[in-house]
């Protein structure tokens, strides 16, 4: 008999014991479950820039509206990976969205590099209309077939020109200057044909070597201009305006198939208004940041655009696109600017 109850004993402590692992496994398993899905956005732009101020505008809304479920973190300043590398994250399905120049996603779908092209945009208008046309759709779901899933096209933060010393009117005033661009093809081939000798650079090292005049300037917006403080060390900004820097939003589609229907038009939503809140003050924004930059003592002049136009066309025939879709893209171009009359 205490044979009997001690075997009994035994078993009824084995089932709590079973019992209760069962229990901490399944609240282990519930906490897991509860907790949000965590993506990583990567982006170059500082935290004073307008772009870094629209997706934070987007994400804290997110953030707000998806409270347990997903949570967007901010790495502005290139703390993670970005441009070729950021894209490559998406691709391989992180948990992460690269914000980046068009240009990028050419690597994959080379279409989108002649969407980034040189001297393509005459306003800001023009980008936004063609980003929501039909040809750029057909695009976007090539790159879906690649991995990329494309959130948004539409942020834009300003035409780019070059900042140097050196006042630029003509294609011969830009001979032997070497000028600093991200590390893109595109960019690269741009202000070499424009006549610079470009040097592909990550922004983190860019103050230092006009300081140290390894370079004798930079493409960029008014904003970079101003906000990141090259004024300070470059007084000449010549108006080639030879790109419109903009932004795409980018995920892995494996990530973004992780999310519910509702979660996605929740993003969705929010990236779009940001985007239009941000091109709406762009403007605006550019007479400003001119008066700060006359008043930092920069001089602003005006180029002989079209002698540099016929310098960077034959790059569209270099960049992987077929004549077909040049067309193409040249004759939607002139629809928009036919609707805009």
């Amino acid at each position: 008999m205490k044979k009997f109850r001690v075997l009994s004993l035994l078993s009824v402590l084995a089932f709590i014991m079973l019992f209760t692992a069962c229990g901490g496994e399944k609240k282990a398993a519930e906490e897991k479950k509860a907790e949000p899905l965590e993506i990583k956005v990567s982006y170059i732009f500082k935290e004073n820039e307008p772009t870094h101020i629209a997706m934070k505008e987007a994400t804290d809304a997110i953030n707000q509206r998806l409270e347990g479920q997903v949570k967007f973190v901010l790495f502005p300043n290139g703390q993670l990976p970005v441009y070729k590398d950021g894209l490559q994250q998406v691709v391989r399905g992180a948990d992460f969205i690269d914000v980046d120049d068009l240009s990028y996603i050419g690597d994959y779908v080379p279409e989108f590099t002649a969407l980034a092209g040189p001297m393509l945009y005459q306003n800001y208008d023009e980008y936004v209309k063609l980003m929501h046309s039909d040809l750029v759709t057909d695009l976007k779901k090539k790159a879906e077939e690649k991995g990329i899933k494309i959130i948004s096209l539409d942020f834009i933060f300003g035409f780019r020109s070059i900042i140097s010393d050196k006042e630029i009117k003509e294609p011969a005033d830009l001979k032997g200057m070497k000028i600093r661009v991200p590390a893109s093809k595109l960019f690269i081939d741009t202000l070499n044909a424009m006549g610079a000798s470009a040097v592909p650079m990550s922004f983190s090292e860019t103050i230092s070597a006009l300081q140290q005049n390894v370079i004798d300037g930079l493409e960029g917006s008014y904003a970079t201009n101003y906000l990141t403080k090259t004024y300070e060390l470059r007084k000449n900004m010549s108006l080639t305006k030879h790109f419109l820097g903009t932004a795409g939003v980018y995920i892995s589609t494996k990530v973004w198939d992780k999310l519910t229907d509702e979660q996605k038009a929740i993003i969705q939503e929010e990236f779009d208004k940001a985007a239009e809140n941000n091109n709406k003050n762009l403007v605006e924004l550019d007479k400003e940041l001119v008066k700060n930059l006359e008043d930092a003592g920069v001089k602003i002049n005006e180029v002989n655009l079209p002698e540099f136009a016929k310098l960077v066309e034959p790059i569209y025939k270099n960049i992987g696109i077929t004549e077909e879709f040049y067309k193409q893209l040249m004759d939607e171009m002139e629809k928009i600017r036919t609707e805009q009359k």
